[in-house]
């Protein structure tokens, strides 16, 4: 198997259908070769049931403590069967499956490259302007920041070959956020990292609606330097906005 589609999820049932629609095409299934996984943290919604729909594999977490989003992540890539993981969020679409899939293609026949992202916008029918604005100028500084050789990478969309990953110790279970940064960061400092501005996956707007983006890019920031210096992230928790 080529790909394996990882997805961590904790009370997903609005947006996670949309997401393993575009996903569960047959035909689309076939010509790229892919598994979907769904590793959930114990949801108390329907989001287990819609996954059991469409996913080839669904992982439950079955601890007493909450499973955080790397853990969700790493606990799906060891049941992965393809060779090139796909982790997504569950609230994201993908902009064209088809051109995403042959994207990754070309990206991946070349041994130089080991890991990928792309842009990240808003779903385009709940975008506002300040939306663009900050999605924008948040693509422009990640591809920048693998540029100059730091390593980024958004959870929304981090695809790796799986040796890579695993060479690399998965994602670190002890960050609450940062933890998409922190193993690109890794990575960066031994293989290159190719930001495709030619890809695009849009994520759901509600984390910016109930913080504003200000707050968010000022989030982003302090977590990614207390992982750069201290090797712990500044939040303690990544509270869940459904």
């Amino acid at each position: 198997m080529k790909y394996s589609i990882i997805i961590p999820t904790l009370n997903e049932e609005k947006l996670l259908p949309q997401l393993l629609n575009q996903l569960a095409d047959k035909d689309l299934k076939k010509k790229y070769d892919y598994e979907i996984i769904i590793s959930d943290g114990k949801s108390t919604d329907n989001t287990v049931s819609i996954a059991k729909i469409s996913a080839d594999k669904v992982i439950i977490h079955n601890g007493i403590e909450r499973q955080n989003i790397a853990a969700g992540r790493n606990r799906g890539s060891e049941v992965a069967e393809g060779d090139i993981l796909i982790f997504f969020n569950g609230d994201i679409l993908i902009s064209k499956p088809t051109e995403f899939f042959e994207r990754i293609d070309f990206v991946f026949n070349s041994q130089k490259n080991v890991a990928m992202t792309c842009k990240i916008e808003v779903f385009p029918d709940e975008a506002r302007f300040w939306d663009y604005v900050f999605q924008n100028f948040y693509n422009m500084y990640f591809y920048l920041l693998n540029k100059i050789g730091i390593g980024m990478g958004r959870g929304e969309c981090q695809i790796i070959r799986k040796n890579i990953f695993f060479k690399f110790n998965q994602y670190n279970e002890n960050l609450a956020a940062g933890e998409d940064f922190d193993l690109f960061k890794r990575i960066k400092k031994k293989h290159d990292i190719y930001f495709d501005f030619k890809t695009k996956v849009f994520e759901s707007p509600r984390r910016y609606r109930k913080y504003g983006h200000f707050n968010i890019l000022f989030k982003w920031l302090f977590n990614a330097i207390f992982v750069m210096l201290l090797k712990k992230s500044l939040s303690k928790e990544w509270e869940p906005v459904r």
